[in-house]
């Protein structure tokens, strides 16, 4: 019997910038996919803390870089990503990628970048004018995505643009030095948006609206009272609006017991059921849902733990970016160029010493 060639995962590039710990919204949005995909594909999780610079660069901001990655990684292994599996690394300890940024910056014109319209949202949410570092984004995306060779960037529909910078310069490079790179992919999903527990767009933490992973039950209890629901219900005995109204959202999405939450929207929309009882019953969803992942944040929440994680981790992608910067600069003819001076420099020196 003839042995069956194993083919290799195909690997995936996915991560964060370490602004702060991770919400319910976070896990809605991208890390329930994630946990899905870790299985599937061999996974890479950035910690993406250069990019942060383009909207958060004050040397204050800069100092808790640590500390949240320190929460970003503990959250996202709280809920469900498995390290053993899952390699996660800090960006800027890999100067490397610094250098692949660089070569990539003359693959890509100024004008194809401007065109991207998420740019000037991310400069207008900040409130801030263009920095040169923010017309570059993408170009350093395509860095973070290249020099590990992934084959596929999950994004939601707004983020495809910047993917497909990615595998425009890929393409480019490889026409004009020959294959290195694969060309990725998008894996395109319906990201889901979290309302804010105030009634907002969405779940942040700086709008004071997010149920964290790491709460605990008595800030959900507390978080979950103060929620935000149908301001023309004066009273329990008025009708209310359940479409649109958050904390039924809430429940859709965090309570397991269907039957109870038909039940509440029935009496809701009947005037039989109060706000009192449809958030106490939606505390208890929430407590049971972050139950597991505060029982597995107790396993990892050791000194120094998380960030043996993220070292180990760094020291196997930082070895692995050499060699793609190895590869790229073989390709491109700067390892030639480099040899050929050094070798002159050196018949040089030994001719120089004999002299002496």
């Amino acid at each position: 019997m003839s042995e069956q060639t194993v083919q290799p995962k195909k690997r995936i590039l996915t991560g964060d910038r370490p602004t702060g710990k991770l919400h319910l919204g976070h896990y809605v949005g991208t890390v329930a996919n994630r946990v899905k995909l870790q299985h599937e594909y061999e996974s890479y999780f950035i910690i993406a803390d250069l990019h942060m610079l383009t909207t958060k660069n004050a040397p204050e901001q800069i100092a808790e870089i640590d500390q949240n990655a320190r929460h970003l990684i503990l959250d996202a292994i709280s809920a469900g990503i498995d390290p053993t599996i899952v390699t996660f690394y800090l960006q800027s300890a890999i100067p490397e990628i610094n250098e692949i940024n660089t070569l990539f910056q003359n693959l890509v014109t100024v004008p194809r970048l401007e065109r991207l319209p998420s740019l000037k949202d991310m400069a207008r949410d900040a409130n801030i004018e263009m920095p040169y570092g923010l017309l570059g984004y993408p170009v350093l995306q395509a860095a973070d995505i290249l020099h590990l060779k992934a084959h596929l960037v999950p994004v939601g529909k707004d983020n495809v643009a910047h993917v497909e910078i990615t595998r425009e310069i890929a393409r480019r490079f490889n026409h004009l030095y020959g294959e290195v790179f694969p060309v990725p992919d998008s894996l395109v999903g319906e990201v889901p948006t979290l309302i804010g527990t105030d009634g907002s767009t969405k779940m942040s933490k700086s709008l004071g609206n997010a149920i964290f992973l790491s709460d605990d039950e008595k800030t959900v209890a507390k978080k979950v009272r103060g929620m935000y629901t149908d301001p023309n219900r004066v009273s329990a005995d008025v009708p209310g609006t359940v479409e649109g109204n958050p904390v039924f959202i809430y429940h859709d999405i965090f309570n397991t017991q269907t039957d109870e939450v038909e039940d509440l929207k029935t009496r809701y929309r009947e005037g039989r059921v109060g706000d009192v009882e449809v958030k106490e019953k939606l505390t208890i969803a929430i407590n049971q849902f972050l139950a597991p992942i505060r029982e597995r944040r107790a396993q990892f929440d050791e000194p120094g733990m998380i960030e043996n994680i993220i070292w180990e981790g760094t020291q196997k992608v930082r070895q692995q970016t050499q060699q793609t910067l190895r590869e790229m600069r073989q390709a491109m003819g700067f390892a030639g160029v480099v040899n050929r001076i050094r070798r002159k420099a050196e018949a040089y020196a030994n001719k120089r010493d004999k002299a002496e």
